[in-house]
């Protein structure tokens, strides 16, 4: 039965002893590791489109990239583990309207000289593409 005059302890909502609450921060994400995400993929510059070859590349670059910082991707070499900007002009697939003018595409290699194409936001990057074919925008 039920126990008489006891009540529950109030639960502090502020995090536990082993799980805290993620700290947000307005500044630079520069000394940050990103994060990955592909939920804009589609069409023929999918990861869907790839080989079994390509899509094991893909994993690894981003398990690479992962380890980084931005700051440390951004000062690497384009054919290394850094990028390069392309322009929205040379590009031959329509962007999300998500994706505002402002915005610098940035591609990835991913299988040899294969491009990952997407954007930076904040620790995020967002692939639109993976241009295996070479298809995706002008070289």
């Amino acid at each position: 039965m039920g126990r008489k005059g006891k009540q529950l302890k109030q639960r502090n909502n502020a995090g536990g002893k082993r799980l805290k609450a993620p700290v947000t921060s307005t500044g630079s994400t520069q000394s940050q590791t990103p994060f990955f995400c592909l939920n804009m993929l589609q069409g023929k510059y999918c990861l869907s489109s790839c080989e079994q070859e390509e899509r094991a590349a893909f994993a690894d670059t981003l398990h690479k990239l992962s380890k980084l910082t931005w700051a440390q991707i951004m000062t690497s070499g384009r054919h290394a583990c850094g990028c390069e900007i392309i322009s929205r002009d040379s590009l031959k697939f329509n962007l999300p309207s998500t994706v505002t003018d402002d915005v610098h595409i940035l591609a990835f290699r991913f299988h040899g000289r294969a491009a990952m194409l997407g954007y930076r936001d904040g620790r995020a990057y967002h692939v639109l593409a993976l241009d295996r074919d070479f298809t995706a925008y002008g070289h």
